[in-house]
């Protein structure tokens, strides 16, 4: 088998779809998760918080020269990056555990009863017929 061939077989396996798949939505989810948290979330903590806008909090560690660019500490970015990981965390966090609920509940689901074989049925009739008085 040629290495081509191999690497066909790999891809086109289930789980390697499944889990590209998953990779593309939570890239895609991760934009709408920082979009969420820089353009909703962050501007009215920003006014509670007297009208400080995160994205330009920083610290500079060195002034920009002529031969140096300016060395800056962005710790607002930063609030607004673990700000962006903990509602992704609690978006995988809701989804797992309600995955989790749906395969407990199947789990616990009775087996379904098994029909009766008509020749079983036909003997327990019998059966009672004959332990009548």
């Amino acid at each position: 088998m040629s290495m081509l061939q191999e690497f066909k077989a790999f891809a086109m396996r289930g789980n390697v779809v499944d889990m590209a798949v998953g990779i593309i939505i939570g890239a895609a989810f991760g934009k709408i998760v920082s979009s969420f948290v820089n353009d909703v979330i962050m501007p009215p903590i920003g006014v509670l918080l007297g009208g400080v806008n995160f994205r330009d909090l920083a610290v500079v560690i060195q002034q920009a020269s002529e031969t140096h660019a300016e060395v800056v500490i962005k710790y607002g970015m930063f609030v607004q990056t673990i700000i962006d990981f903990i509602i992704i965390a609690f978006a995988v966090f809701v989804g797992v555990k309600a995955m989790n609920s749906m395969k407990k509940k199947e789990e616990t689901k009775p087996a379904a009863v098994a029909e009766i074989p008509e020749d079983v049925k036909l003997l327990t009739e019998i059966r009672d017929l004959l332990k009548k008085p």
